[in-house]
């Protein structure tokens, strides 16, 4: 074994040490924003249903807490599934985020936390319609100084180009709320295509009348893309 193993050992211990500081400051930060987007939520939709409630509509915004990682708003016939992944992770060499001059100046700026965003039908739970899809419509990214960006469908308070410029506060989490709210209301339920529902199963066909249990998804049979991502 070529040098001192001694020496090795130390440098070892001291990487690893390095490394899971660093993770465990990135988890942390993280759990910390996801905590304060379930007060976000919680209050978002008291303050709704409220409205909603004073001007005699049926409509109802609720929210549920899902556990420690998993978070719910449901507005209508639309649910949100806020979901936050308990690793944190890196981004591949051709990741556009590299180009970025805070992450240029430290590699380990880019090592982030991720809460992700899903648009669900509400009635894929209500019928327990377990092949139904959701749809990736947003994701949070937060790294070990809390510096943040966001991807997805409308989110363009703060893209990757100026990551390293704003730490995460409430005002950010209910900008990014809001407009994950407003396309998922726009999103629309589409007729799937003929050719995906032509054939049905024997057992498919009993349990839809049911339960309504036909595979269900608002681009069902459609691809969905990152077009504005």
């Amino acid at each position: 074994m070529d040098g001192d193993p001694g020496h090795l050992h130390r440098s070892l211990i001291d990487k690893l040490s390095h490394k899971a500081t660093l993770n465990q400051q990135v988890f942390d930060n993280t759990f910390t924003v996801f905590g304060k987007l379930k007060e976000t939520l919680h209050e978002l939709s008291s303050e709704l249903d409220e409205i909603l409630e004073e001007e005699d509509q049926e409509i109802r915004v609720e929210y549920r807490d899902r556990g420690k990682f998993e978070a719910q708003l449901q507005v209508a016939d639309d649910i949100l599934l806020f979901s936050m992944h308990s690793n944190v992770f890196e981004f591949n060499r051709e990741h556009i985020l590299w180009q970025n001059p805070y992450v240029q100046q430290n590699r380990e700026n880019a090592l982030c936390g991720i809460i992700q965003i899903y648009n669900f039908l509400s009635d894929s739970f209500k019928y327990n319609r377990t092949a139904d899809e959701g749809y990736l419509i947003g994701r949070i990214f937060i790294n070990r100084e809390k510096q943040y960006f966001v991807e997805g469908k409308r989110q363009t308070s703060l893209r990757h180009d100026c990551f390293g410029t704003h730490v995460m506060d409430k005002e950010a989490l209910l900008a990014i709320v809001e407009r994950a709210i407003s396309y998922s209301l726009d999103f629309n339920l589409l007729v799937p295509p003929y050719d995906t529902v032509k054939v049905v199963s024997v057992d498919q066909l009993n349990t839809k009348f049911e339960n309504s249990k036909m595979p269900t998804g608002k681009r069902h049979g459609y691809p969905f893309n990152s077009d504005d991502i």
